[in-house]
């Protein structure tokens, strides 16, 4: 009997056979993935480990000490080459160690069965292994990858208690220039720690398929106006949440797109008194209701007035209180036209966009932008991307240009120049423009500046050239005065961007203030279509969750699904974030058209230059399938899954990136919160955003441990003039007070489930208390849905302030 082998009734019994077969197996599966990887040129590691493992096992099923020594072996060979690859990032060595880590103890503790005078060597190596494996544990807790504050930030000054009573949150971003910034100081870094639940409403509209709630909430005085994902409208007491009115526009369900993600407010009475020669507003002021009126849209395309006090529809606006959006389209399919972002009051007019069915057809409705009186309804003018010489209606027998590019977010507002400020989709459908017309081309992905007196565009700068991609410009325009570097400072337009990058373009003339180049993409494009062959990059300006992709990027659970996802993303066409679609290959898209940034848009404290942003970082794949195949009645359609394209030679599917346990194939974080100094261009900080804790593993079980890895973020940022950035569309279900100069994370309070809205706050004009409110309605890739408005302040009698 060789010297190195023990008995086998002295060698561990069944335990150390059932070890050595699953080291075998293991070995088996990575030695298989890991030929197919080589074979498309990826990494060697997994062959070679893969032998190890099943040579090792082998050996210790036969009770040889030296398979021992060569899983050691395998364990140093991985060490190396996990820090080769990625360093000592966390995140990605998890998949890539723990595996070895945990069969590591075992070997370690089967070792003295081997050969005895190992006992104490090997008890050491298995509690060090221990001890690793329990600190990388508890480090999943933690945040990992972020950017620390590079400066300190000033003190924000602030109106004094009955100023801050007398102010609204009148728009999406409170204010018309975007900032979502707050000028209170109430709750602040050293008090947040004891806000709690002051109320809570619901609607009774729990959304369904295809909705989702992401409303913020509109407030005027001591009331609070919400709408539901189907349309419903809720006036709500700000101090107690409780009910007023609520009016039901009886809205048709669409099943694919059901969004409200606020109501706009107008006050007829204050423009009369500001507009005595106006007598159009002083009608609207003297009638006996809707001296103060909301407006709301719908999914079959109508804008309704209500009065503010009673939620009934205001029988001078339109017909009966409603205008038909509809009126000059042409054929609008259901749900191919609907408003969904809250339309925007400028003076006494209403600037209304919509969104466009994704990916249907290239034949419908038009992007049309128009802007009607607030007071009767009446059309003020109209801007058609596709044909500008139709400025009001139509002639008779024709309508809008269809299938043009179109504002279904957010728009911005200079008062010094009435130019109003249009983040522009694409032209649909999203990932085929061998059809599209040159005025698509132009004001496709856009910023367009448009005079609200004329609807007359002033300039337009174009973010990506013929968009292939879906990148829509999604966020709401930031309008900053960015210090220039000389003591001065350039009134600008900050654009976010699915892509990741960020814009800072001069108000006056649309041209970049900070460095854009223009760089050669890929131009391998089907026959049928074509493509520019260079996109703009904005260098000067930092850019968020683009950088590409490679091999060492993609994760998983373990380190079989990432062998997984290695090989998917060999498998895929991948030329970086303008890969183009193909039929003979699945492409890979990143940032894809979750983005990057999207329309939570930004929020801004001006006084420290400091912008803050969310962003996602979630690969999609996707390929054109045969035209046959995409006109397929049964085929499952919508905004994930297939995109018809009715018309273009291709359908396209598309999905999120996942391994076989359904976790994203790349390394996290998938979500962040960045602070972006605008005075040095460069990043503040930056942090992950969310926990797996509420997220569904397979099997339906929800994961519970909070760990730190960053999950996909919706809906936006607030700011405060106390230092802090209220946040809560992350996958888990928290709302989060962050520390505006620093990043630190300084409260978070639980919601009864998940949020995908922007939050907003206000002091209330009858107690001086202030509220933070957000709309919970459910996490988007969450089963847990519900009709919550919630609302957080002090403790009564917790500050001395307003």
């Amino acid at each position: 009997m060789p010297l190195n082998r023990v008995p086998e009734r002295r060698a561990g019994g069944w335990f150390v056979t059932l070890y050595a077969i699953v080291l075998i197996l293991v070995g088996l599966a990575l030695l298989a993935g890991g030929v197919v990887l080589v074979h498309l040129g990826g990494s060697w590691y997994y062959v070679v480990a893969g032998v190890l493992l099943v040579v090792a096992g082998e050996l210790i099923r036969r009770r040889v000490f030296a398979g021992i020594g060569l899983f050691a072996l395998g364990f140093i060979g991985t060490l190396a080459w996990a820090y080769a690859e990625v360093g000592t990032q966390f995140w990605p060595l998890v998949p890539r160690l723990s595996p070895w880590i945990v069969l590591g103890i075992v070997a370690a503790l089967i070792a003295p069965s081997l050969r005895r005078r190992t006992r104490a060597a090997s008890w050491g190596v298995a509690i060090a292994l221990l001890a690793v494996g329990v600190a990388g544990f508890f480090a999943m807790f933690d945040e990992h990858g972020r950017i620390e504050a590079t400066r300190p930030l000033a003190q924000v000054a602030v109106p004094d208690a009955q100023a801050q009573r007398d102010e609204r949150w009148q728009y999406y971003g409170r204010t018309l220039d975007g900032h979502r910034f707050a000028p209170f100081d109430q709750i602040d870094p050293h008090n947040v720690g004891s806000l709690q639940v002051a109320w809570t409403f619901r609607t009774g509209d729990i959304p369904g398929k295809g909705a989702e709630d992401q409303t913020t909430p509109t407030q005027i005085g001591d009331g609070l106006y919400v709408c539901t994902p189907y349309q419903k409208v809720f006036a709500l007491d700000v101090d107690t949440g409780k009910e007023r009115w609520r009016f039901d526009p009886k809205s048709p369900d669409s099943k694919v797109w059901n969004r409200c993600r606020g109501v706009a407010y107008y006050d007829a009475a204050a423009f009369a008194k500001a507009h005595p020669d106006d007598a159009t507003a002083q009608a609207a002021a003297g009638a006996t209701s809707c001296a103060q009126r909301l407006f709301l849209g719908t999914t079959d395309a109508r804008l309704i007035a209500l009065d503010s006090a009673t939620g009934q529809p205001c029988a001078g606006f339109g017909d009966g209180g409603t205008v038909d959006l509809k009126v000059g389209m042409g054929l609008v399919q259901p749900f191919y036209y609907m408003t969904t972002s809250e339309n925007t009051v400028i003076g006494n007019r209403i600037l209304v966009g919509g969104w466009v069915q994704d990916g249907a057809s290239v034949d419908e409705p038009s992007g049309v932008i128009r802007a009607f009186s607030a007071d009767t309804g009446e059309l003020l003018w109209a801007w058609d991307p596709g044909n500008p010489d139709t400025t009001l209606l139509p002639p008779a027998g024709e309508s809008y240009s269809r299938t043009t590019p179109n504002m279904w977010s957010t728009p911005s507002y200079d008062e010094k120049l009435d130019w109003a400020f249009l983040p522009m989709g694409g032209q649909t459908p999203d990932f085929w423009g061998g059809h599209r017309r040159p005025s698509s081309d132009a004001f496709g992905s856009s910023v367009v500046a448009i005079d609200m007196k004329t609807g007359k565009v002033q300039w337009h700068f174009q973010t990506t050239h013929h968009d292939l991609w879906d990148y829509d410009v999604p966020s709401q325009p930031a309008l900053v005065d960015m210090p220039d570097g000389s003591g001065k400072t350039v009134a600008a337009v900050v654009q976010l961007t699915k892509r990741g990058q960020i814009f800072a373009l001069d108000r006056a003339t649309g041209k970049p203030i900070t460095d854009v180049v223009e760089k050669p993409v890929p131009t391998n494009v089907v026959k049928s279509d074509r493509v520019s062959p260079t996109q703009p990059y904005s260098i000067g300006m930092p850019q968020v969750g683009n950088e590409p992709l490679t091999e060492a990027d993609m994760w998983g659970a373990t380190f079989l699904d990432q062998l997984w996802c290695r090989i998917e993303f060999r498998r895929m066409r991948y030329d970086g974030e303008f890969t183009l679609a193909s039929e003979d290959a699945v492409n890979l898209q990143y940032p894809g058209n979750y983005g990057g940034f999207n329309w939570g848009s930004a929020a801004v404290d001006a006084q420290n230059d400091i912008l803050y942003a969310g962003s996602m970082r979630m690969p999609l794949w996707g390929q054109y399938i045969p035209r046959a195949v995409a006109d397929d009645p049964n085929a499952p359609g919508g905004h994930d899954g297939l995109h018809v394209q009715a018309g273009t030679p291709y359908g396209y599917r598309k999905g999120m990136f996942m391994s076989p346990l359904g976790v994203p194939c790349h390394a996290p974080p998938y979500g962040q919160l960045t602070a972006v100094d605008l005075k040095n261009h460069a990043i503040l900080w930056q942090k992950p955003m969310g926990t797996v804790a509420d997220t569904v593993l397979p099997f339906g079980i929800k994961a519970k441990l909070p760990f730190a890895i960053g999950m996909p973020v919706m809906g936006g940022p607030v700011a405060t003039a106390s230092g802090l950035v209220f946040f809560a569309g992350t996958y888990d279900y928290y709302l989060r007070a962050i520390d505006s100069a620093t990043g630190k994370e300084l409260w978070k309070g639980r919601l009864p489930v998940g949020a995908q809205a922007t939050p907003m706050t206000y002091v209330s004009p009858r107690t001086g208390r202030q509220y933070v409110v957000i709309a919970a309605g459910g996490a988007r890739q969450s089963p847990d849905r519900g009709d919550y408005i919630v609302a957080f302040a002090l403790p009564n009698g917790a500050t001395s302030n307003p």
